[in-house]
């Protein structure tokens, strides 16, 4: 009886290992290609020995996929496996080399020095990034590598928000911390640009207010007449770094680049000379922020697309757009749970709001009543840009008529084209509501 039991069992050992041998093939490459990849230069001035050649003369090759995402085999194997192939590829390692390359590095310090910005905690400007990067990137190159580099404390500074409903922290990093944020910024974008939603235009390269605000004025010729204004509560100051991690996880396999993005968020920040730890939020003044911010908001572009929303999302300003306002009502309360699954976020109800769109602002722009709805500059925006005139007029003496126009020819030019899609001057002609 012993006997017959232990044949059965041999019997069916050997059935499970032909059956999901393929399986266990599909695994082993995967966990051979999430491993950390060895440096070029070392790779160049290593010979193989006779273990590496039979261990790559051992290695199976990739299953080849159909059309439907199925694996395709001998006989009757056949494996399930992810509609997306390039998950695992040219992200999961090997990100650092790509962020200290020349290239990279050039065209980083170009937007870094077109941004220009205030210097950080070290005071070093723009100007000199120059030169202190001929002196000293040699030792920051090596530091990248090998993944000890460590980021400066950021400066803090407070900038009052529009309406006067609070103030906004934004941190200023050192000009060379900048600099490392932007070549990091270009190896990131391409990676999560793929898995984004269509509906996000926060922060995005080739996307921009213009195009959120004509996606969301087709909403409503759509005869979507009514939109949830959803906005998250101190979304900045609450973002969770061990959720964010998670998330940046799942394409980022290069643990250098993961403990990078990891220490400029814990960066500590600097006030009145003193610093202090950040456990949680981000700086809204680093470069890798917004990307970083729509990586953990992309679950919830992924609840709304799955529920069959029409919805334009900027940062953290959301708007969607429904056919009553039953539906609005059904649709936030829903969503009012949905952020509680993200720890610390959550849905600010003072702001947030169910309403017809030309009653509410978005992205500085609203519409008329109209079957077909026309932009028009919200009058919130309308009294800051006369604020801002009225700020530099009173400073007009004791100038001369060419200092002035000098100074107001970009703010004019700026506000111009930043509401170029609208009938700005059909405004003044409009009362305003």
């Amino acid at each position: 009886m012993v006997f017959e039991e232990e044949t059965q069992r041999s019997n069916r050992d050997e059935s499970l290992e032909k059956r999901f041998g393929k399986i266990l093939k599909i695994r082993r490459i995967c966990l051979q290609t999430i491993r950390p990849v060895i440096p070029r230069s070392d790779c160049r001035n290593r010979p193989m020995n006779e273990a590496d050649a039979g261990r790559k003369a051992e290695k199976p090759e990739p299953p080849r996929t159909g059309g439907d995402g199925i694996a395709e085999g001998k006989g009757s194997v056949r494996q399930t496996i992810t509609a997306r192939t390039g998950d695992i590829g040219d992200e999961a390692t090997g990100l650092m080399e790509k962020v200290v390359r020349r290239e990279k590095l050039l065209e980083a310090h170009r937007r870094v020095v077109r941004n220009d910005g205030a210097p950080g905690v070290d005071g070093m400007t723009v100007d000199n990034l120059w030169g202190y990067c001929r002196e000293h990137w040699s030792r920051h190159r090596e530091e990248l590598l090998g993944g000890t580099y460590h980021s400066w404390p950021v400066r803090k500074v407070d900038i009052p928000k529009p309406g006067g409903t609070g103030v906004r922290m934004p941190g200023i990093p050192t000009v060379q911390n900048r600099l490392i944020q932007q070549a990091l910024l270009q190896v990131l974008h391409p990676i999560f640009a793929a898995i984004f939603s269509d509906a996000s235009f926060g922060f995005r390269p080739g996307r921009s207010t213009h195009d959120g605000v004509r996606r969301a004025q087709a909403n409503m010729t759509e005869g979507r007449r009514w939109v949830v204004d959803m906005d998250l509560e101190k979304f900045f100051d609450r973002l969770n770094h061990d959720v964010l991690m998670a998330r940046a996880v799942r394409r980022v396999k290069d643990k250098r680049v993961l403990g990078l993005i990891l220490r400029y968020l814990q960066a500590w920040m600097m006030e009145d000379g003193l610093v202090s730890p950040r456990t949680q939020g981000t700086p809204q003044g680093a470069p890798p922020s917004p990307v970083l911010r729509n990586i953990l908001l992309d679950d919830l572009d992924k609840e709304l697309e799955r529920r069959g929303h029409r919805f334009v999302r900027y940062a953290d300003d959301c708007n969607i757009y429904v056919k009553s306002k039953a539906a609005g009502d059904r649709v936030l309360a829903s969503l009012e749970r949905f952020p509680g699954k993200v720890p610390r976020l959550s849905v600010d109800r003072d702001i947030s709001a169910v309403n017809r769109p030309r009653r509410r602002k978005f992205l500085g722009y609203r519409v008329t009543w109209h079957h077909d709805p026309k932009l028009k500059v919200a009058p919130e925006s309308v009294n800051r840009f006369e604020d801002k005139l009225r700020e530099t007029f009173r400073q007009v003496r004791g100038r001369s008529l060419s200092t002035v126009v000098k100074e107001l020819g970009p703010v004019i030019r700026g506000w111009v084209a930043c509401f170029r899609p609208a009938p700005v001057k059909e405004f003044y002609e409009e009362p305003i509501e």
